[in-house]
């Protein structure tokens, strides 16, 4: 019998024995034992092994920085599984207590960001895809519906669809280059939809359940084992001596025992009443520059040189993210953003994007128009757009849409990569003066499709008037 099955049945088992145990006279919290055969916390140890093993598997087929990062995220849903047992042995603490509670989870997903900050990796896309997945397991800190989230379930859905963006960029690129890679991507989405959004439905659908009687949050993170110990810290030498007061009367020996310098020791010179020109030597008219014989008309090279350029200032203003009028979101001027989100929107609004660079933005929701304007390698995941997406005087733009668009047009776009979702293969796709336009349909074995849009058309004069075809690509 297959070793799988096996094991799968052994937990079926398990999870029977602990429902026939029943509830603990009194509501007494669970042991550490009982908490561990928990039917939520076998049904998570399913979960690893079913989905996080096809990710692990790949990874070690690729190793380096996929590798890496795959181990952290092996560390968070560990720490997740450790947070979930303490749950149930815990009482439900405040805001503050909750932070501390959940910092250790926190901890891990800083160290995943941490790999895609810096010199940007080859892996790029696969680090990104791991750290954004990361917040999914955000949805243990779901404390009620005024806490701000979103419902446990959605929330997990939202924010593997800002991962999916990185994810989606690693299908793409090694489709037809290796099949690791490729199975990496599909199991990191598996993972996440239907894996961790499906456990979550079956045991937590309104949040972590915790302990009635249990201890509280503080003293289960005073269980935690202790930081390692380190070698005691050499005595800090002692401090400088305080600058002398700016307000005080006498002036201090260091300042005074210095010779002033620059336009103040000018002024002093000017002011001690000698005669500061007796050293100046007197410009005959043979020396004025009118009448010197080498004066020519051209500046020597060595001039050119020796002066500075002064530095240029960047015209862009300050980065904005707002509502303006109730009617139209505003992102402007955002660099290197890569967790912008809009999702207080509705269909009678507008969304204008303008001047970013290396950002990514989130839309949430239907809105009426999208427009990326003077934008630079900038990424926009949308749902659905009533009227139109428009790209204008733009380079390096992605886009994602993950519901339906009738319309998207480019303009004077150099650089666009189009993601469109079965709904909205029907959309119209206009262009004008753009280059290496692609678009990326799901395909039917689930694998995204590349279509590359013509930018070069031939025009034939024939019987009175001008007939234009495109000229065919290879890729579409």
């Amino acid at each position: 019998m297959d070793a799988k099955l096996i094991q799968r049945l052994e937990s079926a088992v398990a999870r029977l024995e602990a429902l026939s145990t029943g509830f603990r006279a009194g509501g007494a919290p669970e042991s550490g034992e009982d908490a561990v055969s928990d039917p939520s916390i076998l049904g998570f140890d399913d979960l690893m092994g079913q989905y996080f093993a096809r990710v692990y598997s790949a990874a070690e087929k690729i190793g380096g920085q996929v590798l890496t990062v795959t181990e952290i995220l092996k560390e968070a849903f560990s720490v997740q599984r450790e947070l979930l047992v303490k749950i149930k042995q815990t009482q439900k603490p405040d805001l503050a207590g909750l932070a501390e509670f959940l910092k250790p989870l926190n901890e891990v997903i800083m160290k995943a960001n941490a790999l895609t900050e810096g010199r940007r990796s080859d892996f790029f896309n696969h680090l990104k895809a791991a750290a954004d997945s990361l917040s999914a397991l955000a949805w243990i800190a779901f404390t009620g519906k005024d806490c701000g989230m979103s419902m446990p379930i959605a929330h997990v859905e939202e924010s593997w669809q800002m991962a999916e963006f990185y994810n989606n960029k690693v299908l793409v690129e090694y489709r037809n280059k290796d099949s690791d890679h490729v199975e990496w991507a599909k199991a990191m989405k598996e993972l996440y939809l239907p894996g961790l959004r499906d456990y979550v439905k079956s045991f937590y659908p309104l949040g972590p359940v915790w302990s009635v009687t249990g201890k509280n949050a503080a003293a289960a993170a005073a269980t935690a084992p202790p930081p390692p110990k380190t070698s005691a810290p050499r005595t800090p030498a002692a401090p400088p001596p305080p600058p002398a007061s700016l307000f005080s009367s006498e002036p201090s020996q260091a300042s005074s025992s210095k010779p002033k310098q620059g336009m103040a020791a000018v002024f002093q010179e000017i002011n001690s009443g000698k005669p500061v020109t007796s050293g100046l030597k007197k410009v005959t008219d043979d020396m004025k520059t009118k009448n010197r014989a080498d004066r020519v008309g051209v500046v020597g090279s060595s001039q050119k040189g020796g002066r500075t350029a002064s530095p240029s200032f960047s015209k862009a203003g300050p980065p904005k993210l707002e509502l303006q009028m109730g009617r139209k979101w505003v992102v402007e001027n955002q660099v290197g953003r890569k967790n912008l989100v809009i999702d207080d929107c509705d269909a009678k609004q507008s969304v204008y994007i303008f001047g970013c660079k290396d950002s990514v933005l989130q839309i949430q929701g239907k809105v009426n128009n999208i427009t990326v304007d003077k934008c630079t390698k900038m990424g926009v995941v949308f749902t659905d757009v009533v009227a139109a997406f428009e790209i204008v005087n733009s380079n390096g733009v992605e886009v994602q849409c993950q519901g339906s668009a009738p319309t998207i047009s480019v303009d004077n776009t150099g650089g666009c990569v189009l993601y469109l979702s079965k709904d909205s293969l029907g959309t119209s796709i206009t262009t004008a003066k753009s280059s290496e336009i692609n678009v990326l349909v799901p395909g039917s074995d689930g694998d995204w499709v590349e279509h590359a849009l013509p930018q070069q058309f031939v025009h034939s004069f024939k019987d009175g008037r001008f007939e234009t075809t495109p000229v065919s690509h290879s890729g579409g």
